[in-house]
């Protein structure tokens, strides 16, 4: 059976195109990329899927835009993301993956995709350095600033939390003495274009439970991530 995959993505697109080179070079296995959307019409992440020969949609989103209550950001945000179902409905995607994904996920796309929708956070430690307001550059500041030695990646399922869903997959990177945040987060970037395929074929393998804010992930049996590294 192929897992087929929608794509959330707001920027330049550098996820999402690791996600599609692991699918040309066959690493990722019954796995195929069905429509990208993304909330910014200039976003360079529409231009790779056209290249790709990727069927690619533009739906305004709320980032950037202005609302008069927190109650009118929420239903554009909900509208959004009925729109969002609607068109991966229709191309039949069983996985949402956002990749460099800048808006917030409302309740609407959670019910409709629960334990369906993946988000890769560029932080090991999503606890102290994830959440509302910690994005980009921001978290490798931040980790910078408070000394940390390690950093990293985190996949995880979206919840109706905000970067605290059930984690599927990490990995980690050093912190060194004098990095700026511009460095590390080059070196968080490298590895996350490892782990996010890595974490959807686990998924596709059906070698993940969830059981409430917890994730069994079998990695073992059959060698399985002896033949994937």
């Amino acid at each position: 059976m192929v897992l087929k995959l929608g794509i959330l993505a707001s920027g330049r697109g550098s996820d999402f195109q690791a996600i599609l080179d692991h699918v040309k070079m066959g690493i990722l296995q019954n796995v195929e990329i069905k429509l990208l959307v993304s909330n910014v019409e200039n976003a360079f992440v529409i231009e790779r899927a056209k290249n790709q020969r990727v069927d690619a949609e533009f739906i305004q989103g709320s980032t950037g835009m202005k609302f008069e209550s927190n109650g009118d950001r929420e239903k554009f945000r909900e509208d959004f993301d009925s729109n969002v179902i609607e068109v991966f409905n229709k191309k039949g995607v069983d996985l949402v993956v956002c990749a460099g994904f800048n808006q917030i996920v409302s309740n609407v796309l959670v019910k409709e995709f629960t334990n369906r929708i993946l988000n890769i956070h560029p932080a090991y430690d999503v606890k102290r350095f994830g959440g509302y307001g910690m994005v980009g550059i921001k978290v490798h500041k931040a980790v910078i600033k408070e000394r940390e030695k390690i950093s990293g990646c985190t996949v995880h399922y979206i919840d109706y939390t905000v970067d605290r869903g059930p984690i599927l997959l990490q990995a980690k990177v050093p912190v060194y003495e004098n990095d700026s945040a511009e460095l590390l987060a080059e070196r968080v970037l490298v590895i996350e274009h490892r782990t996010y395929p890595k974490a959807i074929q686990l998924h596709a393998d059906g070698r993940v439970q969830i059981e409430g804010n917890g994730v069994d992930v079998d990695l073992k049996s059959g060698s399985w991530e002896e033949k994937w590294n």
